[in-house]
């Protein structure tokens, strides 16, 4: 596709949300993504007929240059770094994971933790700064995966800890800087806040640190004041440890192994039950002239 429009561009990338593929797993059909098929004007002079041909040919259009867009970030990072230098049953991922008052792009468990922040060719960086500083407070390990036309700024403007990507034309991550890993310099009290009060509890045993028994309108409080007790190294350690397993995905590992590339990392982003499964993989290889009938 060429001369693509504004509103065409948001449609297209919106096919790969959350809510497309949430919907089609709880109802084996989308009336979110044959709307916004409409609206992207995918269909005019194509010669596919199956729902996952079209998320392709999509996928295709938000890998162009120009067209760049985050999904295409976080599906490279998820085959070249959780699925290819790591895999399900050793690492876990996050993504919009919330730190303070930002929303952390892509993390990845496995060793220790690492977050990735995605500056596509057309993101600003006005907000690059304050972002790193809290993800340090929460990550070991921070990276920033740019286009090529930020790549020169982002080197000269952060701190030298933190590590460059870029992800070239032809689709490759290449590092320009490592990453240092930094778990002393995280903060027990940003690594609370992220996580869930149940995760908070299995760090604070992981440490032999008893879990105060208070009325339950207290205990996020009593929970937070012993949790700010922890050496920072060891609540990053923890953390990393219970995510691993309380945010597994493993149980996707069948799912994914039967899904387009185009949508391995947008099913990786989203908790999914085993009945959900079988219904995503009927919408996707549903004909797309039925597909278009779920509006």
């Amino acid at each position: 596709m060429t001369n693509i429009e504004a509103s065409q561009l948001s449609a297209i990338s919106r096919l790969f949300s959350s809510g497309v593929i949430r919907e089609m797993a709880r109802k084996g059909k989308s009336s979110l993504f044959a709307r916004l098929v409409d609206e992207a004007r995918l269909l005019e002079n194509c010669s596919f007929d199956r729902v996952f041909h079209l998320f392709d040919s999509a996928f295709n259009v938000l890998r162009q240059k120009a067209h760049r867009h985050e999904y295409v970030y976080k599906a490279a990072l998820t085959h070249k770094i959780l699925l290819g230098t790591h895999n399900l049953q050793t690492a876990s991922m996050l993504t919009e994971f919330r730190v303070g008052e930002c929303k952390a792009d892509l993390a990845i468990l496995n060793g220790t933790a690492t977050v990735y922040e995605i500056k596509s060719e057309r993101d600003s960086l006005s907000r690059l700064e304050r972002q790193l500083h809290a993800y340090k407070q929460v990550f070991a390990k921070i990276y920033v995966i740019a286009g090529e036309n930020h790549v020169e700024t982002i080197f000269r403007t952060i701190s030298p800890d933190v590590g460059i990507m870029k992800l070239s034309s032809r689709h490759q991550i290449s590092t320009i800087r490592k990453a240092l890993n930094q778990p002393e310099r995280t903060n027990p009290a940003a690594i609370f806040d992220a996580i869930r009060l149940s995760e908070a509890k299995q760090i604070l045993a992981l440490n032999d640190m008893a879990v105060p028994r208070v009325p339950n309108t207290q205990l996020h409080s009593a929970l937070r004041s012993r949790f700010v007790e922890l050496d920072p190294r060891m609540a990053h350690s923890g953390m990393v440890q219970v995510l691993k397993k309380s945010r597994n995905l493993m149980p996707l590992a069948d799912l994914v192994g039967q899904l387009p590339i185009s949508l391995q990392s947008a099913a990786l982003s989203i908790p999914m039950r085993k009945i959900d499964h079988e219904r995503l993989l009927g919408a996707i290889n549903a004909p797309l002239s039925e597909a278009m009938t779920w509006a």
